[in-house]
């Protein structure tokens, strides 16, 4: 079988379930990194086109919300600059408090075009990496989402916006709790954290429309491709190190994967409990 990487022309559909299918070029030793995101390039891909005056159509927020103004800029500004065009992501991104997904200490740079440290050595995502990724899951509201790497819990709660039913894994058990409170704290009751390996997915909700894998895979866990429904998509970062790895969407079409790309990233690394490299 042919194996799945840029070839320079348009991706050919690969067999999502045939042989070999785990044996994908992309492993590499393990390694320790507290960098994520710094930044992407998304090549076309046919979204939506962008609102004629997006400032009308974003709610206005409480003006006594100390953080109102940092969420416009944040949607009005740095989302569309990044090329984020997609109104429902940008709706739900606009209310989203994501300063509650922070530390205390860095509520004041919660709307910075950055990754931030959320302890435990991970990273809550700069905004227009979790806009672009929700974008690509191209979600209309109906929905059964998988996402891998709840950390904060600040992707779910975005989620939980754009899906009917969102769940996140999250290995490390301190921000798997965090994550729960803060969603509960907010009144978010579609989105579940489940504690747990990430990479092996979650079968028992499965399948999955759309899974999001938020950390740097040296390989696409077959776990996941398993999971994914008819038409389903997984949003994955792949690569050989930290600091160069390319966004996949893997559309599963009749038990062929169709393979796209969106440009170059850095993340923190995919751990399994299985070892590096699945």
């Amino acid at each position: 079988m042919s194996y799945i990487g840029y070839t320079g022309r348009t991706p050919d559909c690969l067999s999502a379930n045939g042989p070999g299918y785990q044996q994908l070029p992309f492993l590499w030793p393990g390694f320790v990194s507290r960098d994520e995101t710094i930044g992407f390039h998304a090549e076309s891909d046919n979204r939506m086109s962008a609102p004629t005056d997006e400032s009308d159509r974003l709610p206005k927020g409480d003006p006594h919300d100390p953080f109102a103004a940092a969420r416009r800029q944040m949607v009005e500004v740095q989302l569309p600059r990044h090329g984020i065009v997609d109104e429902r992501v940008i709706g739900a991104m606009a209310v989203v408090p994501r300063e509650e997904f922070v530390p205390a200490s860095l509520a004041e740079s919660a709307y910075v075009d950055s990754s931030l440290p959320i302890g435990c050595e991970q990273t809550i995502s700069q905004p227009c990496v979790t806009a672009l990724m929700c974008e690509l899951a191209r979600l209309a509201g109906d929905e059964r989402v998988l996402e891998v790497g709840a950390g904060s819990g600040y992707g779910a709660a975005v989620l939980s916006h754009l899906a009917a039913d969102v769940y996140a894994i999250e290995r490390i058990g301190q921000l798997a709790e965090r994550a729960r409170r803060r969603l509960q704290r907010l009144g978010i009751s579609n989105a579940t954290v489940v504690l747990g390996d990430g990479t092996r997915g979650l079968p028992a909700s499965a399948p999955f429309d759309a899974i999001l894998v938020t950390a740097g895979a040296d390989a696409v866990p077959t776990a996941l491709v398993d999971q994914l429904a008819p038409g389903g998509r997984l949003i994955i970062p792949v690569g050989p190190r930290p600091r160069d790895l390319t966004m996949y969407r893997f559309t599963n079409e009749r038990g062929q994967l169709r393979v796209e790309e969106f440009g170059s990233f850095a993340f923190v690394p995919l751990v399994s409990d299985d070892g590096p490299g699945l």
